[in-house]
Protein backbone atom coordinates (compact mmCIF):
# COMPACT_ATOMS: atom_id res chain seq x y z
CA UNK A 1 0.00 0.00 0.00
CA UNK A 2 1.34 3.36 -1.27
CA UNK A 3 1.24 6.94 0.68
CA UNK A 4 -2.38 6.91 2.16
CA UNK A 5 -4.58 9.97 0.52
CA UNK A 6 -4.86 13.11 2.11
CA UNK A 7 -5.90 16.48 1.73
CA UNK A 8 -3.38 19.06 0.70
CA UNK A 9 -1.20 20.16 3.37
CA UNK A 10 -0.94 24.13 3.46
CA UNK A 11 2.44 25.36 1.77
CA UNK A 12 5.26 25.95 3.99
CA UNK A 13 6.26 29.86 4.06
CA UNK A 14 9.23 28.58 2.06
CA UNK A 15 7.90 26.37 -0.80
CA UNK A 16 8.15 29.08 -3.06
CA UNK A 17 11.87 30.41 -3.03
CA UNK A 18 10.89 33.36 -4.35
CA UNK A 19 8.51 34.53 -1.66
CA UNK A 20 10.74 32.81 1.09
CA UNK A 21 11.53 34.20 4.76
CA UNK A 22 14.95 35.37 4.63
CA UNK A 23 16.49 32.82 7.01
CA UNK A 24 20.06 33.15 6.07
CA UNK A 25 20.75 36.70 5.23
CA UNK A 26 19.48 36.26 1.76
CA UNK A 27 16.74 36.91 -0.12
CA UNK A 28 16.03 35.87 -3.17
CA UNK A 29 12.86 38.33 -4.26
CA UNK A 30 14.03 39.58 -7.69
CA UNK A 31 11.75 39.99 -10.71
CA UNK A 32 11.70 37.32 -13.47
CA UNK A 33 13.18 39.58 -16.09
CA UNK A 34 16.19 39.86 -13.97
CA UNK A 35 16.94 36.34 -14.29
CA UNK A 36 19.06 35.94 -17.29
CA UNK A 37 21.81 34.37 -18.44
CA UNK A 38 24.48 36.81 -16.20
CA UNK A 39 27.52 38.20 -16.25
CA UNK A 40 30.41 36.32 -16.08
CA UNK A 41 33.22 38.79 -15.55
CA UNK A 42 35.80 38.03 -12.98
CA UNK A 43 34.16 34.47 -12.58
CA UNK A 44 36.92 31.93 -12.30
CA UNK A 45 36.99 28.91 -13.76
CA UNK A 46 35.68 27.42 -10.16
CA UNK A 47 32.20 28.92 -10.67
CA UNK A 48 32.51 28.35 -14.37
CA UNK A 49 33.18 24.52 -14.00
CA UNK A 50 30.31 24.54 -11.69
CA UNK A 51 28.03 26.28 -14.31
CA UNK A 52 29.23 24.02 -16.71
CA UNK A 53 28.33 20.94 -14.91
CA UNK A 54 24.56 22.47 -14.48
CA UNK A 55 24.33 23.29 -17.81
CA UNK A 56 23.02 19.25 -18.50
CA UNK A 57 20.19 19.94 -16.03
CA UNK A 58 16.82 18.57 -17.40
CA UNK A 59 14.43 18.60 -14.50
CA UNK A 60 12.93 21.37 -12.98
CA UNK A 61 14.53 25.01 -12.74
CA UNK A 62 17.16 26.64 -10.61
CA UNK A 63 18.71 30.06 -10.08
CA UNK A 64 22.63 30.31 -9.10
CA UNK A 65 23.20 33.26 -7.45
CA UNK A 66 27.15 34.12 -8.06
CA UNK A 67 29.83 35.70 -5.89
CA UNK A 68 29.78 38.63 -8.17
CA UNK A 69 26.55 40.09 -7.70
CA UNK A 70 24.82 38.27 -11.14
CA UNK A 71 22.58 35.39 -11.79
CA UNK A 72 22.48 32.73 -14.24
CA UNK A 73 19.10 31.04 -14.59
CA UNK A 74 18.74 27.06 -15.60
CA UNK A 75 15.76 25.50 -16.88
CA UNK A 76 15.22 21.80 -17.75
CA UNK A 77 12.81 20.53 -20.01
CA UNK A 78 10.51 18.37 -17.79
CA UNK A 79 8.76 19.45 -14.62
CA UNK A 80 10.33 20.16 -11.61
CA UNK A 81 11.23 22.14 -8.45
CA UNK A 82 12.88 25.18 -8.19
CA UNK A 83 15.69 25.68 -6.73
CA UNK A 84 18.00 29.03 -5.54
CA UNK A 85 21.74 28.61 -4.97
CA UNK A 86 23.27 31.39 -3.26
CA UNK A 87 27.41 30.67 -4.17
CA UNK A 88 29.46 32.33 -1.49
CA UNK A 89 32.93 30.52 -2.40
CA UNK A 90 33.02 29.32 -5.49
CA UNK A 91 36.28 27.61 -5.06
CA UNK A 92 35.57 25.61 -1.94
CA UNK A 93 32.56 24.66 -2.98
CA UNK A 94 34.29 23.03 -6.09
CA UNK A 95 37.12 21.86 -3.92
CA UNK A 96 35.10 19.76 -2.18
CA UNK A 97 32.56 18.56 -5.06
CA UNK A 98 35.64 17.04 -7.16
CA UNK A 99 37.24 15.29 -4.10
CA UNK A 100 33.45 14.47 -2.60
CA UNK A 101 30.81 14.36 -5.39
CA UNK A 102 27.27 14.45 -3.81
CA UNK A 103 28.95 14.37 -0.52
CA UNK A 104 31.02 17.10 -1.28
CA UNK A 105 27.81 19.70 -1.70
CA UNK A 106 27.01 18.84 1.66
CA UNK A 107 30.52 19.44 3.22
CA UNK A 108 30.56 22.55 1.37
CA UNK A 109 27.43 23.70 2.80
CA UNK A 110 29.31 23.32 6.27
CA UNK A 111 32.20 25.44 5.28
CA UNK A 112 29.68 27.88 4.25
CA UNK A 113 30.47 27.87 0.95
CA UNK A 114 26.24 28.46 -0.26
CA UNK A 115 23.33 29.22 0.72
CA UNK A 116 19.83 28.66 0.35
CA UNK A 117 16.61 30.17 1.16
CA UNK A 118 14.70 26.74 1.12
CA UNK A 119 17.60 23.68 1.48
CA UNK A 120 15.07 20.51 0.81
CA UNK A 121 13.85 22.36 -2.29
CA UNK A 122 17.30 23.19 -3.84
CA UNK A 123 18.74 19.26 -2.93
CA UNK A 124 15.72 18.22 -4.33
CA UNK A 125 16.50 19.99 -7.61
CA UNK A 126 19.97 19.22 -7.43
CA UNK A 127 19.53 15.16 -6.68
CA UNK A 128 16.79 14.77 -9.46
CA UNK A 129 19.48 16.17 -12.28
CA UNK A 130 22.43 14.01 -10.92
CA UNK A 131 22.25 11.94 -13.73
CA UNK A 132 22.66 14.86 -16.72
CA UNK A 133 25.55 16.98 -15.04
CA UNK A 134 28.47 17.41 -17.15
CA UNK A 135 32.20 17.47 -16.77
CA UNK A 136 34.12 15.75 -13.39
CA UNK A 137 31.06 15.15 -11.24
CA UNK A 138 31.34 12.09 -8.82
CA UNK A 139 34.14 10.87 -11.07
CA UNK A 140 36.79 10.68 -8.42
CA UNK A 141 36.86 7.19 -7.70
CA UNK A 142 39.89 7.55 -5.26
CA UNK A 143 37.69 10.15 -3.25
CA UNK A 144 34.70 7.68 -3.27
CA UNK A 145 36.90 4.64 -2.42
CA UNK A 146 38.80 6.33 0.66
CA UNK A 147 34.94 7.37 1.49
CA UNK A 148 33.83 3.53 1.45
CA UNK A 149 36.78 2.85 3.69
CA UNK A 150 35.76 5.25 6.45
CA UNK A 151 32.46 3.88 6.16
CA UNK A 152 33.78 0.24 6.53
CA UNK A 153 35.81 1.37 9.88
CA UNK A 154 32.67 2.61 11.50
CA UNK A 155 30.79 -1.13 11.10
CA UNK A 156 28.90 -1.71 13.91
CA UNK A 157 30.68 -4.50 15.61
CA UNK A 158 29.49 -4.26 19.29
CA UNK A 159 32.44 -2.56 20.39
CA UNK A 160 31.59 0.54 17.75
CA UNK A 161 28.16 0.28 18.22
CA UNK A 162 27.89 1.36 21.07
CA UNK A 163 30.46 4.87 20.45
CA UNK A 164 28.49 4.93 17.10
CA UNK A 165 25.36 5.74 19.17
CA UNK A 166 26.93 7.59 21.54
CA UNK A 167 28.16 9.87 18.53
CA UNK A 168 24.48 11.02 17.79
CA UNK A 169 22.22 10.10 20.89
CA UNK A 170 24.07 11.40 23.49
CA UNK A 171 24.28 14.99 22.12
CA UNK A 172 22.19 15.54 25.45
CA UNK A 173 18.79 15.15 26.19
CA UNK A 174 18.36 19.25 26.22
CA UNK A 175 19.33 19.48 22.66
CA UNK A 176 16.50 17.16 21.30
CA UNK A 177 13.98 18.61 23.96
CA UNK A 178 14.46 22.14 21.96
CA UNK A 179 12.77 20.70 18.78
CA UNK A 180 11.26 17.47 19.22
CA UNK A 181 7.79 17.78 20.51
CA UNK A 182 6.42 16.64 23.78
CA UNK A 183 6.56 12.90 23.30
CA UNK A 184 10.58 13.33 22.38
CA UNK A 185 9.87 10.43 19.60
CA UNK A 186 12.50 11.26 16.96
CA UNK A 187 11.21 8.99 14.09
CA UNK A 188 8.51 9.54 11.30
CA UNK A 189 4.98 11.00 12.72
CA UNK A 190 1.96 10.26 10.45
CA UNK A 191 -0.21 13.17 9.46
CA UNK A 192 -3.50 11.34 9.36
CA UNK A 193 -5.70 14.62 9.37
CA UNK A 194 -3.31 17.88 7.10
CA UNK A 195 -4.14 20.22 10.30
CA UNK A 196 -2.80 17.78 12.81
CA UNK A 197 -0.04 18.90 15.36
CA UNK A 198 3.91 17.00 14.91
CA UNK A 199 2.24 16.01 17.94
CA UNK A 200 -0.66 14.75 17.03
CA UNK A 201 1.21 12.43 13.95
CA UNK A 202 3.34 11.31 16.59
CA UNK A 203 0.74 9.41 18.94
CA UNK A 204 -1.02 8.48 15.65
CA UNK A 205 2.21 6.51 15.13
CA UNK A 206 2.02 4.88 18.32
CA UNK A 207 -1.46 3.54 17.82
CA UNK A 208 -0.71 2.30 14.50
CA UNK A 209 2.42 0.22 15.42
CA UNK A 210 -0.10 -0.68 18.60
CA UNK A 211 -2.57 -2.14 16.54
CA UNK A 212 -0.22 -4.30 14.74
CA UNK A 213 1.48 -5.73 17.43
CA UNK A 214 -2.29 -6.00 18.58
CA UNK A 215 -1.20 -5.75 22.15
CA UNK A 216 -3.36 -7.20 25.43
CA UNK A 217 -2.66 -6.60 29.18
CA UNK A 218 -0.76 -10.74 29.37
CA UNK A 219 1.62 -10.01 26.47
CA UNK A 220 5.64 -9.21 27.51
CA UNK A 221 7.36 -6.81 24.87
CA UNK A 222 10.43 -6.36 23.29
CA UNK A 223 11.37 -3.22 22.13
CA UNK A 224 14.46 -3.32 19.99
CA UNK A 225 15.83 0.79 20.75
CA UNK A 226 13.78 2.51 23.10
CA UNK A 227 14.37 6.45 22.09
CA UNK A 228 13.09 8.39 24.63
CA UNK A 229 10.80 5.85 25.86
CA UNK A 230 7.95 6.97 23.59
CA UNK A 231 6.05 3.79 22.31
CA UNK A 232 7.28 1.66 25.71
CA UNK A 233 5.17 4.22 27.77
CA UNK A 234 2.03 4.51 25.02
CA UNK A 235 1.83 0.99 25.23
CA UNK A 236 2.15 -0.21 28.75
CA UNK A 237 -0.53 2.84 29.63
CA UNK A 238 -2.96 1.76 27.08
CA UNK A 239 -2.98 -2.43 26.92
CA UNK A 240 -0.88 -3.16 30.49
CA UNK A 241 1.36 -4.96 29.15
CA UNK A 242 5.15 -5.02 29.94
CA UNK A 243 7.50 -4.10 27.88
CA UNK A 244 11.61 -4.54 27.96
CA UNK A 245 13.14 -1.70 25.70
CA UNK A 246 16.73 -1.75 25.26
CA UNK A 247 19.36 1.22 23.83
CA UNK A 248 22.53 1.77 23.82
CA UNK A 249 22.36 5.66 24.73
CA UNK A 250 22.75 6.71 28.38
CA UNK A 251 21.48 9.67 27.75
CA UNK A 252 18.43 8.32 26.37
CA UNK A 253 18.31 5.43 28.97
CA UNK A 254 18.04 8.14 31.89
CA UNK A 255 15.34 10.45 30.39
CA UNK A 256 13.33 7.23 29.56
CA UNK A 257 13.05 5.97 32.79
CA UNK A 258 11.82 9.71 34.19
CA UNK A 259 9.57 9.86 31.55
CA UNK A 260 7.92 6.19 32.18
CA UNK A 261 8.51 7.22 36.00
CA UNK A 262 6.28 10.76 35.58
CA UNK A 263 3.43 8.60 33.05
CA UNK A 264 2.98 6.24 36.10
CA UNK A 265 4.36 2.71 33.97
CA UNK A 266 7.60 2.74 35.84
CA UNK A 267 6.15 -0.35 37.35
CA UNK A 268 5.25 -2.19 33.50
CA UNK A 269 8.07 -0.54 31.67
CA UNK A 270 11.87 -1.93 32.12
CA UNK A 271 14.23 -0.11 30.21
CA UNK A 272 18.34 -0.93 29.97
CA UNK A 273 21.90 -0.80 28.64
CA UNK A 274 21.73 -3.61 26.19
CA UNK A 275 23.09 -4.44 22.52
CA UNK A 276 20.26 -6.17 20.99
CA UNK A 277 22.58 -8.79 20.32
CA UNK A 278 22.79 -9.68 23.74
CA UNK A 279 19.35 -10.18 24.08
CA UNK A 280 18.17 -13.24 25.96
CA UNK A 281 14.47 -14.80 27.03
CA UNK A 282 11.35 -15.11 24.73
CA UNK A 283 8.57 -12.81 24.27
CA UNK A 284 5.22 -12.44 23.24
CA UNK A 285 5.53 -9.43 21.10
CA UNK A 286 8.58 -7.20 19.76
CA UNK A 287 8.67 -3.81 18.47
CA UNK A 288 11.57 -2.05 16.46
CA UNK A 289 11.22 1.37 15.50
CA UNK A 290 13.24 3.08 12.97
CA UNK A 291 16.75 1.03 14.56
CA UNK A 292 17.36 -1.29 11.53
CA UNK A 293 18.64 1.25 9.88
CA UNK A 294 21.76 1.43 12.73
CA UNK A 295 22.76 -1.62 12.20
CA UNK A 296 24.69 -2.03 9.33
CA UNK A 297 24.60 -4.23 6.34
CA UNK A 298 27.08 -7.08 7.55
CA UNK A 299 24.48 -7.31 10.58
CA UNK A 300 20.72 -7.06 9.19
CA UNK A 301 21.02 -11.25 9.42
CA UNK A 302 21.54 -11.18 13.21
CA UNK A 303 19.08 -8.56 13.71
CA UNK A 304 16.35 -10.86 12.06
CA UNK A 305 17.50 -13.95 13.88
CA UNK A 306 17.73 -11.60 17.57
CA UNK A 307 14.30 -11.14 16.63
CA UNK A 308 13.10 -14.53 15.54
CA UNK A 309 14.76 -16.51 18.73
CA UNK A 310 12.91 -13.50 21.01
CA UNK A 311 9.44 -14.12 19.68
CA UNK A 312 7.30 -17.22 20.61
CA UNK A 313 5.99 -19.02 18.83
CA UNK A 314 2.98 -17.83 17.12
CA UNK A 315 4.71 -14.11 18.08
CA UNK A 316 5.05 -11.24 15.99
CA UNK A 317 6.91 -8.01 15.76
CA UNK A 318 6.13 -4.72 14.17
CA UNK A 319 8.72 -2.72 12.50
CA UNK A 320 9.07 0.32 11.36
CA UNK A 321 12.23 1.77 9.44
CA UNK A 322 13.91 3.52 6.21
CA UNK A 323 14.00 2.00 3.37
CA UNK A 324 16.23 2.88 0.32
CA UNK A 325 14.60 2.52 -3.56
CA UNK A 326 16.05 -1.02 -5.18
CA UNK A 327 17.17 1.05 -7.97
CA UNK A 328 19.73 2.95 -6.44
CA UNK A 329 21.20 0.63 -3.64
CA UNK A 330 24.04 -1.17 -5.32
CA UNK A 331 25.15 2.81 -5.88
CA UNK A 332 24.18 3.88 -2.48
CA UNK A 333 26.15 1.10 -0.90
CA UNK A 334 29.34 1.15 -2.96
CA UNK A 335 30.35 4.79 -1.51
CA UNK A 336 29.56 6.65 2.13
CA UNK A 337 26.88 9.46 2.13
CA UNK A 338 26.17 12.40 4.19
CA UNK A 339 24.40 10.31 6.83
CA UNK A 340 27.07 8.29 7.13
CA UNK A 341 29.67 10.72 6.72
CA UNK A 342 27.76 12.69 9.77
CA UNK A 343 25.07 11.29 11.33
CA UNK A 344 24.94 7.76 11.68
CA UNK A 345 27.86 6.35 11.34
CA UNK A 346 27.91 2.34 10.34
CA UNK A 347 24.39 2.01 8.81
CA UNK A 348 22.31 1.47 6.08
CA UNK A 349 19.16 1.34 4.15
CA UNK A 350 18.02 -1.79 2.89
CA UNK A 351 15.73 -2.24 -0.04
CA UNK A 352 12.14 -3.41 0.99
CA UNK A 353 12.00 -6.52 -1.02
CA UNK A 354 15.65 -7.48 0.68
CA UNK A 355 14.20 -6.16 3.71
CA UNK A 356 11.53 -8.84 3.26
CA UNK A 357 13.81 -11.95 2.11
CA UNK A 358 16.23 -11.55 4.80
CA UNK A 359 13.24 -11.90 7.66
CA UNK A 360 11.90 -15.22 5.84
CA UNK A 361 15.25 -16.71 5.96
CA UNK A 362 15.32 -15.79 9.87
CA UNK A 363 12.48 -18.40 9.95
CA UNK A 364 9.57 -14.73 9.95
CA UNK A 365 6.50 -14.42 8.02
CA UNK A 366 6.57 -10.82 6.87
CA UNK A 367 3.12 -9.24 6.08
CA UNK A 368 1.25 -5.84 5.50
CA UNK A 369 3.96 -3.35 4.19
CA UNK A 370 2.51 0.14 4.34
CA UNK A 371 4.69 3.08 3.08
CA UNK A 372 4.49 6.58 4.58
CA UNK A 373 7.30 8.55 2.71
CA UNK A 374 4.92 12.11 2.55
CA UNK A 375 4.43 11.56 6.32
CA UNK A 376 8.38 11.24 6.70
CA UNK A 377 8.86 14.67 4.80
CA UNK A 378 6.46 16.32 6.64
CA UNK A 379 8.09 15.38 9.66
CA UNK A 380 11.03 16.48 8.26
CA UNK A 381 10.26 20.12 7.68
CA UNK A 382 8.51 20.59 10.80
CA UNK A 383 11.63 19.47 12.50
CA UNK A 384 13.77 21.81 10.97
CA UNK A 385 11.58 25.06 11.20
CA UNK A 386 11.45 23.70 14.84
CA UNK A 387 15.66 23.88 14.55
CA UNK A 388 15.11 27.44 12.89
CA UNK A 389 12.88 28.54 15.70
CA UNK A 390 15.85 27.96 18.38
CA UNK A 391 18.91 28.44 15.93
CA UNK A 392 20.35 30.65 18.69
CA UNK A 393 20.08 28.16 21.08
CA UNK A 394 21.65 25.66 19.93
CA UNK A 395 24.61 27.67 18.41
CA UNK A 396 25.37 28.70 21.69
CA UNK A 397 25.21 25.05 23.06
CA UNK A 398 27.16 23.82 19.81
CA UNK A 399 28.58 26.20 17.07
CA UNK A 400 27.26 27.52 13.46
CA UNK A 401 28.71 24.92 11.67
CA UNK A 402 26.86 21.85 14.01
CA UNK A 403 23.56 24.09 13.52
CA UNK A 404 24.85 24.18 9.40
CA UNK A 405 24.99 20.25 9.58
CA UNK A 406 21.87 19.53 11.77
CA UNK A 407 19.70 21.72 9.29
CA UNK A 408 21.72 19.95 6.03
CA UNK A 409 20.81 16.51 7.80
CA UNK A 410 17.01 17.33 8.17
CA UNK A 411 16.99 18.74 4.32
CA UNK A 412 18.65 16.02 2.74
CA UNK A 413 16.27 13.34 4.43
CA UNK A 414 13.04 15.30 3.32
CA UNK A 415 14.77 15.90 -0.14
CA UNK A 416 15.34 11.53 -0.11
CA UNK A 417 11.48 10.98 0.87
CA UNK A 418 9.94 13.70 -1.40
CA UNK A 419 11.88 12.25 -4.72
CA UNK A 420 11.24 8.35 -3.63
CA UNK A 421 14.68 7.21 -2.91
CA UNK A 422 14.19 6.24 0.24
CA UNK A 423 10.69 5.11 1.92
CA UNK A 424 9.26 4.48 5.53
CA UNK A 425 7.96 0.98 5.78
CA UNK A 426 6.04 -0.24 8.64
CA UNK A 427 6.18 -4.06 7.86
CA UNK A 428 4.79 -7.04 10.41
CA UNK A 429 6.61 -10.46 10.89
CA UNK A 430 5.51 -13.27 12.45
CA UNK A 431 6.97 -16.66 13.68
CA UNK A 432 5.15 -19.80 12.98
Amino acid sequence: MKDKEKAAAPPRDYDDPRRAINRDGFSPDLPRALVSSGDLSGVGWPMRLALYMLSGMQKGSLDVFLPNGSVRHFEGSQNGPHGVWRIKNSAGLMRHVLASGEVGIGDSYLDDCWDSPDLARLLEVLYLNEPYYKGPFEKNWLGRLYGYWQHRRKSNTKKTARKNIEHHYDLGNEFYKMWLDETMAYSAGMFIEPTQTLQDAQINKFKLMFERLDLRPEHRVLEIGSGWGGFAIYAAAHAGCHVHSITLSQEQLVEARARAARAGVADKVSFELCDYRDVSGQYDRVVSIEMYEAVGEEFWPTYFEVIAHALEPGGQAAIQGITINAAIFEHYRGKRDFIQKYIFPGGMLCPPDRFADLSRVAGLLPADARFYATDYADTLAQWHRNVLSVRDKIVQQFDERFLRMWRYYLAYCECGFRTGSIDLMQITLRKP
